[in-house]
């Protein structure tokens, strides 16, 4: 099919304009990339965009990041974070999502409604902290992934992608004697499982990315997740831990203090990056799935 003249011209300013967006979306990440590694006196001395590493390459910045234990620790929380909220996220919003989109539930229009209430409208932020503060959970781990456990967006995509599973084979697998149980496990995701990935990546990125929460909950820095603790590397000014003396000369302090913030935040940044790649072709499916109903 040919195209028409203000097609082909709206094709190519799309494509260009495209071209800008993905220049804006890359180009800060690959500052602070050449940045990390670039002459820590070159960096501290001139300021401006860095389209390659300046200087000689160096990992300086990298050695003294990864010689602070917080970082280590904040690491690991944040490990532990991602894991075991995405997997309790996952559960419970398959669980509930598979409930909501069976028929034969009562009051399911009411349920839905009280669902998706929520998600516009909230108690606050004060009602929010009380409510974790009488559970218990102040200064636990506990309070940054059970109190949001489970995304009402999310459980939205995830019933819509339930209620594209055929009838047929939910009522085979009940005829052939199988629980509900094994048919929302063993039939029913499965079938949704591109949806499934998608939902996991959201949950993984938001607990990746977390830090509000935990700078409310949270008093001992030993349970901060790495975002929490890029926050305060960035806002407060506070590498004083990775410049310190016998990792670098007193006078080199505060030019070490500039690269070891590019170094932590790619640090910060490299791993969730990297599980995109992985999702990726699940993608697209597995929204436009979870979204449509036909």
């Amino acid at each position: 099919m040919r195209q028409t003249t203000g097609e082909k011209v709206f094709a190519v300013f799309n494509y260009i304009l495209l071209f800008i967006i993905c220049i804006i979306c890359i180009y800060p990440l690959w500052h602070v990339a050449v940045a990390s590694i670039s002459d820590p006196l070159i960096i501290y001395a001139k300021r401006g965009f860095y389209l390659w590493p300046m200087g000689e390459i160096s990992l300086k910045g990298y050695e003294l990041v990864f010689q602070d234990p917080n970082i280590i620790s904040g690491f690991l929380n944040t490990f532990f974070y991602v894991g075991v909220g995405t997997a309790l996220g996952l559960v419970l919003t398959i669980m509930g999502a598979y409930v909501l989109s069976r028929k034969g539930l009562y009051w399911n229009g009411l349920v839905m409604k009280l669902i998706v209430f929520t998600m516009y409208f909230q108690g606050g932020l004060i009602p929010f902290f009380i409510m974790v503060k009488n559970m218990g959970l102040m200064d636990s781990r506990l309070a940054i992934i059970l109190p949001t456990a489970v995304n009402t967006w999310n459980l939205i995509v995830m019933r819509t992608a339930f209620t594209t599973v055929p009838d047929s084979l939910i009522e085979s697998a009940k005829l052939d004697g199988a629980s509900e149980w094994r048919t929302m496990w063993v039939i029913a995701v499965p079938v949704i499982q591109a949806t499934v990935a998608v939902i996991a990546l959201f949950y993984a990125v938001a607990r990746w990315n977390e830090w509000f929460n935990p700078s409310l909950f949270l008093t001992s820095k030993n349970k901060w997740p790495l975002q929490l603790l890029l926050r305060e590397i960035l806002l407060k000014n506070s590498t004083q831990a990775m410049t310190q003396l016998g990792s670098v000369g007193q006078s080199q302090q505060e030019m070490y203090r500039l690269l070891v913030k590019y170094c932590t935040i790619m640090v910060a940044t490299v791993p969730i990056l990297i599980v995109y790649p992985f999702v990726q072709r699940y993608f697209i499916h597995g929204v436009m799935i979870g979204s449509i109903k036909e």
